[in-house]
């Protein structure tokens, strides 16, 4: 899985530079058993924008630091069961390439494909690939309150 990453920053005078452009290097196995990238963390809301920290080689679970967000690249490989989960958090999911099916407790299956973006609001929810290619996902997770009722407890 090739991620290209474009940071940016600012020089000593105030104007908007690249600091970083290169290929993401930190690829992990997930507990899920797909492969992922961790593009960046941020330990708090509002987070600080100065800084020469890589926050991407930070070791984490799938929850971003309380308080804070983290965004990663996702790669489910062709026939890969759904790893069921839910953290305490706000997900923006992006499908950025192939299908996959996105899972609920209860027996609920929604079929998303590249272009579709989706909303987890802490849900209990896996994802499954049932065709016969890779699908990559884009996710943003903020760090939330848990909901008032859950069947599942948070990973």
């Amino acid at each position: 899985m090739k991620i290209r990453r474009v940071v940016t920053g600012h020089d000593g005078d105030g104007r908007a530079i690249v600091v970083k452009d290169s290929e993401m290097d930190n690829l992990k196995v997930m507990k899920s058993g797909n492969r992922g990238v961790l593009v960046w963390v941020t330990d708090s809301s509002p987070p600080p924008v100065d800084g020469d920290d890589d926050p991407a080689y930070r070791e984490m679970g799938i929850a971003p630091p309380p308080g804070g967000s983290a965004f990663r690249i996702l790669e489910v490989p062709p026939g890969k069961d759904a790893f069921m989960h839910c953290t305490d958090t706000i997900d923006y999911c992006i499908v950025m390439q192939g299908e996959c099916v996105m899972l609920l407790d209860d027996g609920a299956e929604v079929a998303m494909r590249a272009g579709d973006v989706m909303v987890q609001r802490g849900t209990w929810h896996g994802w499954a690939n049932r065709s016969d290619a890779p699908v990559r996902l884009a996710f943003v997770l903020i760090s939330a309150k848990p909901p008032e009722r859950r069947l599942h407890d948070a990973l």
